[in-house]
């Protein structure tokens, strides 16, 4: 099986490696532990991880992997998209957790219908209390904060906890203001389960080079013009952070960011 084949069988995007995916793969190797990819992955393999990190790209490339799969929409993080590139591995995400990427690849290399993924994905609809997709434009001070308003207003109508709207339409907004601020245009993903609010913000533009130092309070690029309309002064992602219950940041310079931020219905 070559890896177009599984990228098209995934719905993958490519981050790396486009002349690259007629390269011919002999095994799948699924994990997180970089330690046992070591131990028990074989030369012309691809891989698929949740681990977004340089050293998962690394151990691929030490074990003569022909590729990374990041799975659940996972976006690679500190040059690791970079080492992908200067090493000729190909460097794919999809949005499917790593148990149904198996499942969709397996089915391909069998034949077999995805009878046992489409009972799985049926379910998850049927928990599924909300899925809404909006866009924010970069530059757009004018309507700035429209999207986090929009969000608000649907969490209110389900008929959620005041406290716990506020949480997520302050995170949302913060989130909002730095596209605005310092990308091209995103796309904002939120969805409600009976469990919990995710609300998933990516973006085209220039990307933060230090993703850690950016979470420090104060820290700011903001232009002076910025600063004169009350925005940009280091608090975004910070503030953001206070208010969800768990966060992820992956960037990558001159691509974009995503920011995804969940918050727990007790």
């Amino acid at each position: 099986m070559n890896i177009r084949t599984i990228k098209q069988a995934l719905g993958a995007m490519v981050i790396e490696g486009a002349d690259g995916l007629d390269a011919e793969v002999d095994h799948i190797y699924a994990s997180d532990l970089m330690s046992d990819v070591l131990a028990f992955g074989k030369p012309n393999s691809i891989l698929l991880t949740g681990l977004a990190t340089q050293q998962a790209i690394i151990s691929a490339h030490m074990a003569e992997f022909k590729g990374v799969v990041l799975v659940r929409g996972k976006k690679p993080k500190d040059g690791s998209g970079k080492f992908a590139r200067d090493n000729n591995l190909v460097l794919l995400s999809t949005d499917l957790d790593m148990y149904d990427a198996c499942v969709v690849i397996e089915a391909k290399r069998n034949g077999t219908a995805l009878s046992a993924l489409a009972t799985r994905q049926e379910q998850k609809s049927k928990d599924m209390l909300l899925s809404q997709e909006f866009s924010i434009a970069g530059n757009d001070f004018a309507n700035a904060g429209m999207v986090s308003t929009e969000v608000k207003s649907v969490l209110k109508k389900i008929g959620l906890d005041p406290k716990l709207v506020r949480r997520v339409a302050i995170s949302t907004y913060e989130a909002e203001m730095n596209v605005v601020m310092h990308a091209r245009k995103a796309r904002v993903q939120l969805s409600v389960t009976p469990n919990a609010i995710t609300v998933a913000i990516e973006d085209e533009g220039k990307g933060i080079p230090d993703v850690q130092a950016a979470m420090q309070e104060g820290f700011t690029t903001a232009t002076e013009e910025m600063r004169a309309m009350g925005f940009g002064s280091g608090m975004g992602l910070p503030n953001i952070k206070r208010n969800c219950d768990e966060l992820d940041v992956t960037s990558e310079v001159d691509k974009g960011t995503r920011v995804s931020m969940k918050f727990f219905i007790n």
